[in-house]
């Protein structure tokens, strides 16, 4: 079962926040609550959970376990799993209206 709360650290001033991640989207950008600083995701990680926080986020987490993700040439990430082994997977693709992965 994949956990649903990260530790979000600026890696400006080190401040830290306990932040619940969504189950059904990444999060691309995250305002620093001390300093302000809009965090993005370093180059090949999906969101700033993946980037900054203690716990990836759970579509991470779940194809990690599985080992089954990967990265497409125009930026999104596929990323498979199994639930009562029946197959999923998600493309996750930046949403310009929302700052998340959809």
């Amino acid at each position: 079962m994949e956990q649903r709360r990260s530790i979000l650290t600026c890696p400006i001033w080190g401040h830290r926040a306990v932040e619940t991640m969504p189950v059904d989207a990444c999060v691309c950008r995250y305002e620093c609550r001390s300093c302000g600083t809009t965090l993005t995701p370093k180059k090949g990680d999906c969101c700033v959970f993946c980037s900054y926080g203690s716990v990836p986020c759970p579509p991470v987490q779940v194809s990690r376990t599985a080992r089954l993700s990967r990265w497409l040439e125009d930026g999104r990430v596929v990323v498979w799993w199994e639930i009562d082994d029946l197959p999923h997977a998600k493309v996750c693709g930046l949403d310009d209206r929302t700052d998340r992965l959809r």
